[in-house]
């Protein structure tokens, strides 16, 4: 059963783009994208490989490195994951929602199993891990086109669009990695230094998000 949250999403944004992607176009042959709609696409995936392979990836990074092997595995009670655990359930979502939803590869995954790892697994491959998917996940999202994301997937049971599948793995992402930051504060008790404001003053370089 879908969650209300995920219900509520769904409710929302899929009429709106699937009406989108039922519109044809006025000017040029039927069916042919118009020059914003293809430009908005293309932001699209480059934001979401973006935030994932220059945000989301070296901060987790940076956590599981501030961490001891014991810290990366513990939770506070039961009802909580370890850090460890949360990046092995990032991994398997960017699986089975881009690499295996939107790029066709097998799903393989059991996502049960990412919340029963009780570790050690190594920091060594967890990294290692974390990095090729991010790195498979970014290359289907490079290789997407914008009938891609408007055409239908059936993932995780859920009929979403390829436009809903991409955002929720970034939001999912971005979800988890304010819980790993926050576990890594809990242990080093101390600013990680991730969030930095632009001056008034500053470069127009150095005031991209």
């Amino acid at each position: 059963m879908r969650s209300r949250r995920a219900a509520d999403m769904l409710g929302v944004f899929e009429p709106m783009v699937r009406n989108r992607a039922r519109t044809k176009v006025k000017r040029g042959r039927p069916g042919k994208r118009s020059a914003p709609e293809a430009r908005l696409a293309e932001l699209c995936v480059e934001q979401w490989r973006s935030r994932l392979a220059e945000r989301y990836l070296p901060r987790i990074l940076d956590c599981l490195e501030q961490l001891s092997d014991e810290e990366i595995w513990w939770r506070p009670n039961e009802a909580s994951n370890s850090a460890g655990n949360l990046v092995l359930h990032v991994c398997g979502n960017m699986r089975q929602w881009i690499i295996s939803g939107l790029g066709g590869a097998p799903d393989v995954r059991e996502r049960d199993k990412e919340f029963a790892e009780r570790g050690p697994i190594a920091r060594s491959a967890l990294n290692e891990k974390l990095r090729q998917t991010v790195k498979d996940c970014c290359r289907v999202l490079a290789r997407v086109k914008g009938d891609d994301l408007t055409r239908p997937y059936r993932i995780q049971e859920f009929d979403v669009t390829g436009y809903y599948a991409a955002a929720q793995v970034t939001e999912h992402a971005a979800y988890h990695l304010g819980q790993i930051i926050y576990i890594t504060k809990l242990k080093r008790a101390k600013d990680l230094g991730f969030t930095r404001l632009p001056s008034a003053d500053s470069k127009a370089s150095e005031r991209k998000p």
